[in-house]
């Protein structure tokens, strides 16, 4: 197939069918074009779901996250659609939220692939709200190319065979003589067609079952090659759209005042004729959470909010600080229960901080509600929840509410909750007017959502060269999981005898969390306390912290074995493809240099989503490096070389599995050496960027390199949250080494506050007017 060519023979003859090759089905659907649809979620050759083995040790080896996701998302699968326009291009508008994760740019290869299309004439759009699919609209979990490879494949398919159908009845040959390459349909040098012409003669006009031969992997020529994002260009030149790029009609500027501590309510307001009178400020009105004001800029609207009296009502956590809720957890940590008798042991407990999820861009939503309708913009990983919701809440049929999915400048879990959508609607239904909706900084730090304070008590008994027992205590502050998944997630677990009747939360650990050594018997449970912080599940949930604690005690327990600790984990993996990406790891990243004093390497795994990376780094703790003076920094240990070696199982886009790599270890090393939240008086002191130091230009390594592995498994593994585990476990060893101390909480400078914390009222601090003096 160097040419790009297929035999239409290939979509059209029955016969012995390999790995690979077996005919899939799939719908003409009525339309003015070419279009085609599958079930989204349903594996179309009718293979059988992976065996269950009941009551096994550790869930997640035979049923993830992913897999359940899948199971509940089948009964309700509806119909997704590849379109042929008569320009030539394919679209596809793709059930899944684009939040910089480069999710439509896999997509858009899967069809140009299976169409043998260009791939700049593939259009992939984000779907709006469509209840039929419930559970086949969400993105979370590492799981959209998992759940989509191979349907979104199956219509791609399904189109070409349909295109080569219609032109071959056209031209009074055998299907089975025509080739397609870049669109253009050939027999032999004599005619040629592009899709483009054929695309209304080519349209079903009733929905009809249809079936084609999907590509060999060993025909690929755009699926498994490294490929640029289709947004690129758009995005680094400044047109690419975001959320708080939208232009509606008469949507005007809108910002919240908001409560000195999380969820206050409004008592009253003493000013709102006054502040309305204001210059630009169209319309006050108080909410459940605020008053909101709307002007002709947002500029107005700060200078508005700011100006309000309020008095305020106790929110949910009022008094709530870093040490009550640390008292908390320590008192409702289950006990380790396996007592070292006749053996040693290593035991520890680390703490870790509240960390924000806050994205690069600012919370925001556009909403236009009408006394009987109501249209909503919003970036959001689930939006079927969120119209349902919203229609609730403003007292609409669901079907009145039009829910436009927009992509969003990063997410990190944050999109998974609807409520700022939620809010944009309340605040036009009490105005009557369309709004644009945004938080300030400030509010996203403040009043969004974090990641739960928790504590993991680890305990592992060894003798004669074998580790013969691992328990972890996981306990947390509550992850408010109320976003729409609970219900259905937990109902499809309660059916699986591998998991149980488990909580929701209890549900997520199992299906995450796995050791990968052969540790004897092996427990990890989680316990959390119901404080009623605004919490979410951050990008990788539990596995950063769990997996940051189990490979700190993997380390300590080589040293008390007097073992090297690559030479340690080698010996007690279970998998190979583990065992694959650690020797790759270690022998591209030199495990084992000398070093200077103060520097040190170290190495991590995890497995998760189906997939394996192992992480190397080194950390560079001498003084000179630690104590280094940046302008409004935070500088502290440096790593200085990264390696992340990832088994993908089958790679899509290596390029795009590069960045999620780099991505996931910026995200580790702020979680290990510089970010989180300072809990005060029931709320974050954080209060922007400035004050909430993520990984900055100067704290990132100057050597990265990202290998990721051949096909293993033939399946593409979630790989969106993959890296972030593994990379902060790894930083956190390097520095125990590095400084002969095992650190016990992070990041390792929570301790220390580094600013001069913004004041709690108003919420909002003024529009800076320094611009100038403040640029690099």
């Amino acid at each position: 197939m160097a040419e790009q060519r297929r035999s239409a023979a290939e979509a059209e003859e029955a016969g012995p069918e390999g790995p690979g090759r077996r005919k899939v089905l799939a719908y003409l659907l009525a339309a003015p074009t070419l279009a085609v649809g599958v079930r989204l979620g349903v594996d179309s050759a009718g293979e059988s779901a992976e065996a269950v083995v009941p009551s096994p040790p550790q869930p997640e080896n035979l049923l993830d996250l992913g897999d359940l996701q899948n199971l509940a998302a089948a009964p309700t699968s509806g119909l997704i659609a590849v379109q042929v326009h008569s320009d030539g291009t394919a679209s596809f508008a793709v059930p899944r939220a684009e939040v910089g994760q480069g999710m439509t740019t896999a997509v858009a290869m899967m069809i140009a692939e299976e169409m043998d299309l260009p791939l700049t004439k593939v259009k992939v759009t984000l779907a709006d709200a469509r209840p039929e699919l419930m559970m086949n609209q969400l993105t979370g979990g590492s799981n959209s190319m998992r759940s989509i490879y191979r349907p979104v494949r199956v219509a791609a398919a399904v189109a070409r065979q349909r295109l080569v159908s219609t032109a071959a009845g056209q031209w009074s040959v055998a299907a089975s003589e025509l080739t397609t390459k870049d669109g253009v349909i050939s027999y032999g040098s004599t005619k040629s067609a592009t899709y483009g012409s054929l695309a209304k003669a080519a349209a079903s006009t009733h929905v009809v079952a249809a079936s084609a031969r999907l590509k060999d992997p060993g025909e690929f020529t755009v699926i498994g090659t490294p490929q640029n994002r289709i947004d690129a260009l758009a995005a680094v030149t400044g047109r690419k759209t975001y959320g708080m790029d939208l232009q509606v009609p008469d949507a005007k500027p809108t910002m919240v005042r908001r409560p000195p501590t999380v969820n206050g309510t409004v008592v009253s307001v003493a000013n709102a004729a006054a502040v309305r009178a204001m210059p630009g400020i169209t319309d006050v009105a108080t909410i459940k959470h605020g008053v909101a004001v709307r002007g002709e800029t947002f500029g107005q609207c700060i200078d508005a909010l700011r100006a309000l009296e309020v008095t305020w009502g106790r929110g949910t956590v009022d008094g709530e600080s870093d040490d009550t809720v640390l008292a908390k957890l320590k008192k409702a940590a289950i006990p380790l229960v396996v007592p070292p008798l006749l053996t040693k042991k290593v035991e520890a407990e680390f703490t870790f901080a509240f960390a924000s999820n806050s994205p690069l861009e600012p919370d925001n939503a556009i909403a236009d509600v009408r006394s009987d309708r109501a249209e909503i913009w919003s970036s959001l990983k689930v939006p079927i929840v969120a119209q349902r919701e919203i229609a609730t809440q403003l007292g609409l049929p669901q079907g009145a509410v039009t829910v436009h999915v927009v992509e969003g400048g990063g997410s990190f879990g944050r999109h998974l909750f609807h409520d700022v959508a939620a809010e944009a609607a309340e605040i036009s239904q009490k105005m009557g007017k369309p709004v644009k909706l945004s938080w300030s900084r400030t509010d996203n730090f403040r009043q969004g959502r974090t990641h739960p304070m928790c504590v993991s008590r680890v305990r592992a008994t060894y003798a004669l060269g074998n580790v013969l027992s691992y328990e972890q205590r996981h306990t947390s502050s509550q992850t408010d999981f109320g976003h729409g998944l609970g219900e259905v997630l937990t109902s499809t677990a309660a059916k699986l005898p591998v998991v149980g009747n488990p909580t929701f939360a209890q549900t997520i650990f199992q299906l995450t969390q796995s050791s990968p050594y052969h540790f004897g018997a092996t427990t990890q449970l989680l316990n959390e306390v119901p404080l009623k912080f605004n919490t979410g599940s951050m990008r990788n949930i539990y596995s950063p912290n769990v997996a940051c604690a189990r490979e700190l005690i993997v380390d300590r327990l080589a040293a008390k074995m007097d073992k090297d600790p690559v030479e340690f984990r080698r010996e007690f993996l279970k998998e190979e493809r583990l065992r694959a990406v650690l020797d790759k790891a270690a022998e591209v990243g030199e495990w084992g240099r000398s070093l200077p004093s103060g520097v040190a390497q170290g190495i991590a795994l995890h497995a998760e989503y189906r997939g394996a990376v192992a992480t190397l780094v080194e950390i560079d703790c001498r003084p000179e490096t630690v104590n280094r003076k940046v302008r409004d920094g935070v500088t502290g240990p440096r790593v200085t070389r990264a390696l992340m070696v990832v088994d993908a199982g089958f790679a899509i886009n290596p390029r795009g599995i590069e960045a999620q790599m780099m991505g996931g270890l910026n995200d580790a090393l702020a979680m290990a050496l510089t970010s989180s939240l300072h809990i005060k008086d029931g709320l974050p002191l954080e209060g922007s960027w400035d004050n909430y130091f993520y990984t900055r230009q100067w704290n990132t390594p100057p050597e990265l390199k990202v290998v990721v592995m051949g096909t293993t498994t033939g399946k593409p593994a979630g790989v969106g949250e993959l890296g972030v585990a593994p990379a902060f476990a790894a930083i956190a060893c390097a520095y125990a080494r590095a400084t002969g101390t095992m650190p016990t909480s992070f990041p390792v400078n929570h301790g220390t506050l580094s600013f001069e914390p913004l004041p709690v009222e108003p919420s909002t601090p003024q529009s800076p007017t320094d611009g100038l003096d403040r640029a690099y």
